[in-house]
């Protein structure tokens, strides 16, 4: 089925449109993926998985500390997200799972790297993980998703197709708005975080992406893969903000129980996206994390 245009959507990703946008572009079996691999040369490189709705833009701040203290940064968008296709296919956890293993080996990225997974992208990287533990150095969750349930009332909403697609056509973009809202604590970050993501959602097939993503992704009651994660040989760092109302804090002791992780921070007066809004914090953690487990030495 060919994705729908939502209200606010009135620009179209193309090879022409590309080219004057910024970031590098490459042909997934799915379909276009936009990326950025930066960074010195010969450094560690450290895989960063976005979240439900974020572009690579996100990261920007992050990956700059990071090159700093010698580390290179691997950043994509996942499709439906920045300026990656808006594909055809069932947005569900293999698709994106795929995208990432293909990028990886695509681009010929020295492993074993470190991975990093933010909120659904930390669904993402463990699922990946799981699948390529000697490609893995360590893997890094922030404010992971997967841990809550369903509201009744998105399940029942996201059940009925016909229902989803109006709703998703004519509300969805002020529905991720409110979701925006609630990611970042410092207001004006918010706001600049509204403009980066926003500016992404105006192309065609971004607010279908979104929807079809809540509907197949699998974001509520998965607890068996974090406890498969715990199992594996790979270093797991935690890092969660003390004020994350997204994916709620108080779900540390249980994340801690079922993955078991060689190290966990919080970060206090910050949100969902501790990498958006403390870079230099979670840039100083994985950087410590990094040399005290350093797979390559």
């Amino acid at each position: 089925m060919k994705y729908f245009v939502a209200t606010g959507e009135g620009r179209r990703l193309d090879a022409t449109t590309r080219r004057s946008l910024r970031g590098s572009y490459v042909q997934l079996s799915d379909g276009v993926t936009h990326y950025e691999l930066t960074g010195p040369d010969g450094g560690d490189v450290v895989v960063l998985a976005g979240g439900l709705t974020i572009p690579l833009f996100y990261w920007d701040e992050l990956a700059a500390e990071l090159h700093t203290r010698g580390l290179r940064t691997l950043a994509y968008s996942g499709y439906g997200r920045g300026y990656s296709d808006r594909v055809v296919a069932r947005y569900d956890q293999a698709l994106f799972v795929r995208q990432l293993h293909e990028l990886i080996e695509r681009l010929e990225v020295p492993v074993p790297c470190h991975v990093v997974g933010t909120s659904m992208g930390a669904l993402v990287a463990m699922a990946y993980v799981s699948n390529h533990v000697a490609s893995t150095a360590t893997l890094t969750l922030v404010g992971p998703a997967g841990l809550s349930r369903q509201p009744v009332i998105q399940k029942l909403l996201l059940g009925n197709d016909f229902t989803a697609s109006v709703v998703a056509k004519y509300l969805g973009r002020r529905i991720l708005q409110q979701h925006l809202g609630h990611n970042v604590a410092d207001p004006e970050r918010a706001a600049e975080l509204g403009v980066v993501v926003g500016d992404a959602y105006r192309y065609e097939g971004s607010i279908y992406a979104f929807f079809q993503t809540l509907k197949h992704f699998g974001l509520f009651d998965r607890a068996e893969l974090y406890r498969q994660t715990g199992t594996l040989p790979v270093p797991i760092q935690l890092i969660w903000g003390s004020e994350d109302h997204v994916t709620p804090i108080s779900s540390l002791d249980q994340v801690r129980e079922l993955l078991q992780p060689s190290q966990c921070h919080v970060i206090d007066d910050c949100g969902h996206m501790a990498p958006f809004e403390r870079p230099l914090v979670v840039a100083d953690q994985l950087a410590t994390f990094y040399d005290t487990f350093d797979r390559s030495a």
